[in-house]
């Protein structure tokens, strides 16, 4: 069987020219990175932002296995079946962080016969939007840490700078650091720290940012300290927003490639969904929109995350209204979520899937409560028995839920006409009324209790000390009314990682909360949420390299 970077390096790629005529891009309206890569320049949106949006579909998902759920294959392979109805469609995604993709997750191109080319240049540096959100993210931290050295007159605390570097990899060593040391103008020591480049608050402000002007408004407004007597200290005070924004200049335009089947992809952003907002940018969304009749997008990980916060932060942000939401399960995921070992998926058993199902359950009622039509993509793998895909099939039925069976890794667009044929029945058919969980008036608290309660059925919301005390300080500085991104482990509803299916009669404990001013939301971390991973004892980059061709082997 071939691997997925095989099946990519085979694709018949067109020039990105070619692939942007299906979207009425002309040349003029394209930067290239060579012949495959190029960014949609500024002037393009000047000529089309008066037309009207086209339909938006989100993809979701239930919460991941090791199994294997397919959300970004499924996403891929839906927007190749619409390019084979000669439906006017786009895609549009995040761009993969490299953390995962030298880790255990890999990468975010999608599988098989459903991928985004060239899969080996968006998995690794891309057209260096990541690096230049690390740099903006480090030049700030630089700034910070200058001007205290240089004599600190905005009376900057030292014990309270909330700013941490970034670099986007998995390292757990550079969690939490000291800096400062040595001769007295190597700067002043003190703890700091660093997260992945995808939980920066530069990614998410990349992400939500409509414009230059809006971009650069969001950047000033990032907390990055407090004084001595408690007032927040921000990018502006220091002056950092012009360099900042000058190495974001570039970042800020969304990229054009193509999937294996030459469908037309914007790719944009890639802030996690476990521990930040999940969804490609809105300027990429809105210009698909405008390009095309159906924009099918995806948030990550499961629907209590990234679909929760699609629907909840970036729809609320952007006035977005979807038209529906497709959710993506596997019968082997759903029998693991019933106690099976991974070894023992390949073998029918009706009782764990029944068991299991309940997992695909909640995140049906989950997505309804938004108002927005919900159709299941049942992703096949060729273990799947009549049985068990006539059991899924009615189970979604009986719960007003579409379905459709997917097979879009095995044959490309081919094997997503159904889910697109059903797709679009649906959006005819049945009216998005789509409206957002909470209402922002709520309290910081209230709000993470909804959450928590309505999306991951938990009976209460308990908070350290020093979250109390975070959120009350949050509240006192007139950031009250923010929604709220909740930091928690993708694998379960609840926030550990252990419990599977549907728990029930569980506690959520609020471990950490802070304010993402510039992106405009509050960040309430659950559990033992990490925003810096780890890399596994064995990980995917042992098995990465370059043959004597220049060819890039291992890369999933």
């Amino acid at each position: 069987m071939k691997t997925d970077i095989q099946i990519a390096q085979e694709a018949k790629l067109e020039h990105i020219s070619e692939v942007a005529k299906k979207l009425a891009i002309s040349e003029d309206d394209l930067e290239f990175f060579g012949k495959y890569k190029a960014k949609l320049g500024d002037e393009l949106w000047d000529k089309i932002k008066a037309r009207p949006d086209g339909k938006l579909v989100l993809v979701t998902a239930i919460n991941p296995t090791p199994a294997g759920e397919g959300k970004t294959t499924t996403t891929v392979g839906l927007g190749q079946a619409l390019g084979q109805m000669n439906v006017s469609s786009v895609i549009a995604l995040r761009e993969p962080s490299l953390g995962p993709c030298f880790g255990v997750k890999g990468g975010a191109a999608g599988g098989g016969y459903a991928q985004v080319v060239p899969m080996e240049d968006l998995n690794l540096h891309f057209t260096g939007d990541f690096h230049a959100i690390t740099s903006a993210n480090n030049l700030l931290a630089a700034m910070l840490d200058n001007h205290i050295h240089q004599g600190n007159s905005l009376s900057i605390d030292p014990n309270q700078i909330v700013w941490k570097r970034c670099v986007d990899m998995n390292d757990r060593a550079l969690r939490n650091i000291i800096i400062g040391l040595g001769r007295k103008s190597d700067g002043v020591v003190r703890e700091d720290h660093f997260v992945i480049t995808v939980a920066s608050e530069i990614m998410a402000v990349l992400c939500l940012a409509e414009n230059m002007q809006d971009l650069k408004e969001r950047l000033g407004r990032i907390v990055v300290a407090y004084t001595y007597d408690g007032r927040p200290v921000t990018a502006k005070d220091l002056k950092a927003v012009g360099g900042m924004a000058a190495l974001l200049k570039d970042a800020m335009k969304p990229n054009l490639i193509q999937t294996i089947e030459n469908t037309p992809a914007i790719v944009h952003g890639g802030p996690f969904a476990n521990i930040a907002h999940g969804c490609n940018s809105v300027r990429a969304t809105k210009m698909a929109l405008k390009l095309a009749d159906v924009v099918i997008t995806e948030a990550g990980f499961g629907a209590d995350l990234g679909a929760e916060k699609f629907l909840d932060i970036k729809c609320r942000m952007a006035g977005l209204k979807p038209n529906a939401i497709v959710l993506v399960s596997t019968i082997r995921a759903l029998k693991y979520n019933g106690g099976l070992s991974k070894t023992e998926l390949s073998v029918e058993n009706l009782d764990a899937l029944k068991k299991g199902i309940v997992n695909l359950e909640k995140h049906i009622e989950n997505l309804q409560k938004y108002g927005v039509p919900v159709i299941v993509a049942l992703n096949r793998f060729i273990s799947d028995t009549e049985d068990e895909i006539s059991f899924v099939k009615s189970f979604c039925e009986e719960r007003d839920c579409e379905f459709s069976l997917c097979e879009v890794w095995e044959k490309g667009g081919e094997g997503g006409i159904d889910l697109a044929d059903r797709l679009l029945k649906m959006m005819e058919e049945k009216q998005s009324n789509y409206k957002p969980l909470y209402d922002l008036e709520l309290s910081i608290k209230e709000k993470i209790e909804v959450i928590a309660k309505e999306i991951y059925g938990a009976d209460k919301v308990t908070f350290d000390p020093g979250a109390s005390s975070a959120i009350h300080k949050i509240e006192s500085l007139g950031y009250g009314n923010l929604p709220v991104c909740m930091a928690k482990n993708q694998y379960s509803l609840s926030d550990d990682p252990k419990k599977l299916g549907r728990p029930v009669g569980f506690t959520v404990n609020i471990r950490e909360a802070y304010v993402s001013a510039g992106a405009g939301f509050v960040v309430a971390i659950t559990g033992t949420m990490m925003t810096m991973p780890g890399l596994p004892k064995g990980p995917a980059a042992e098995g990465i390299d370059v043959n004597d061709d220049g060819k890039i082997v291992g890369l999933f």
